[in-house]
C-alpha cells in the first residue's frame, strides 16, 4: 500500500502521523523459521541486509508479514538514503528495519482489520526483536510538521486509524507530505566522462511516453560517478528513449538537451531509477537545481510518473 502525495496533511482524531522514512520499502516475512526481505518490486533483499533478517527471526510469531522500511541511520540517529546506497563506504551507519504495519500473523490475514488494531498487534510481535517501531507522532498536524521540519527530516505520513490495508494502491487512507522536494525518476541516458558519468538524463512517464525532466550533475562523488557508470553499462542502447528530445532550446536552468548535445549522450534503456532532490519544477517542465541522491532498486520504472 502506498501513500498519496498531498500539499497539506489532514487533521482530526481519526488520523495518526509518522515520520516519512528515507529508505527502501520492504516486507519482512517470517515463515517456518525462515525469514525473507522482499522489496516493493518483489526483489529478494535477504542476503543484502543480514542484520535485518536476523532480527526478523526473533519476531514473536511462528509466521508473520511485516510492512516497513530498511533504513540507514547515521551516528545521530538520522536516516540517510545515500548511506543506505553506499553502506560499504559509510562507516558508523546502522542498517535497521522500521516496522509500521502487520499484514499477516500466524496464518491470519489482517489486511481487513483497522490500522489501529494491526498496529496494536505489531508492537507485541516486534517487541525486543531488534525490529524497530515507526512510532506515532503526538500533536496536531501543524505541530508534527513543524517538529519534523526542525529535525531536517524528509516528510510526514498521515494514516487513517480506521483504515483497512489496500495492497498495491496509492489510497487516500494514507497520505504523505514531503518537506523537501524529491522523487524518483527514470534514467534514460547520461553524459560520459573518462572515469564515470558527468550527468544523468532523467524523466518520468506520461502514459507510455517517457518525458525528459532534467540533466542532473550535482550530488556525485568520484566514487558514485564510477558506480553509476558500472550500473548502467549493461543497459546501453543507440536510441534516445525520451519522447520530447531534442529540445528546441535550453532553458536558463539548463533543463533542455539540444540536437548538438544529443550527440554527446549515451542513451540507456529505461530500466533504472534514481532518487533526485530538486528545488522546483520550472514553467517548461524541467527540474531546477537538481541533485542525485542514489539509485533505487525497489521501484518499477514503468510506474514512475510526475508527482504533484
Amino acid at each position: 500500500m502506498a501513500a498519496k502525495v498531498v500539499a497539506q496533511l489532514p487533521e482530526g482524531d481519526d488520523w495518526m502521523y509518522e515520520v516519512k522514512l528515507d529508505g527502501y520499502r520492504a516486507l519482512l516475512i517470517k515463515r517456518d523459521g525462515q525469514v525473507q526481505i522482499r522489496s516493493r518490486n518483489d526483489k529478494d533483499l535477504t542476503a543484502t541486509y543480514p542484520g535485518v533478517a536476523s532480527a526478523g527471526k526473533r519476531l514473536h510469531a511462528a509466521s508473520a508479514v511485516v510492512d516497513g522500511e530498511v533504513v540507514a541511520l547515521d551516528p545521530q540517529g538520522r536516516p540517510s538514503f545515500q548511506a543506505l546506497q553506499h553502506r560499504g563506504s559509510n562507516r558508523g551507519h546502522a542498517i535497521v528495519f522500521y516496522a509500521f504495519d502487520l499484514l499477516h500473523l500466524d496464518g491470519r490475514d489482517l489486511t481487513g482489520s483497522s490500522l489501529q488494531a494491526r498496529r496494536a498487534r505489531l508492537a507485541e510481535v516486534i517487541d525486543g526483536s531488534g525490529v524497530l517501531l515507526s512510532v506515532d507522532l503526538e500533536g496536531t498536524a501543524q505541530q508534527v510538521v513543524a517538529a519534523v521540519r526542525d529535525l531536517g527530516l524528509e516528510g510526514v505520513v498521515a494514516k487513517r486509524k480506521t483504515s483497512r490495508y489496500v495492497p498495491g494502491d496509492r489510497h487516500t487512507y494514507w497520505v504523505k507530505l514531503k518537506l523537501d522536494r524529491q522523487q524518483e525518476f527514470v534514467i534514460g541516458g547520461y553524459r560520459p566522462r573518462p572515469h564515470g558519468v558527468d550527468s544523468l538524463l532523467v524523466g518520468y512517464y506520461e502514459g507510455r511516453k517517457l518525458r525528459f525532466a532534467a540533466k542532473v550533475r550535482a550530488g556525485f562523488t568520484p566514487h558514485l560517478r564510477r558506480d553509476v557508470l558500472v550500473h548502467l553499462r549493461g543497459a546501453h542502447t543507440a536510441a534516445c528513449p525520451f519522447a520530447d528530445l531534442p529540445s528546441s532550446k535550453v532553458s536558463r536552468w539548463g533543463g533542455g538537451v539540444t540536437a548538438d548535445e544529443m550527440t554527446e549522450m549515451q542513451w540507456v534503456k529505461p530500466v533504472a531509477v534514481a532518487q533526485i532532490r530538486f528545488v522546483e519544477w520550472t514553467a517548461d517542465g524541467h527540474l531546477r537545481h537538481s541533485a542525485f541522491l542514489g539509485l533505487r532498486a525497489d521501484k518499477d520504472p514503468a510506474r514512475i510518473g510526475r508527482e504533484p
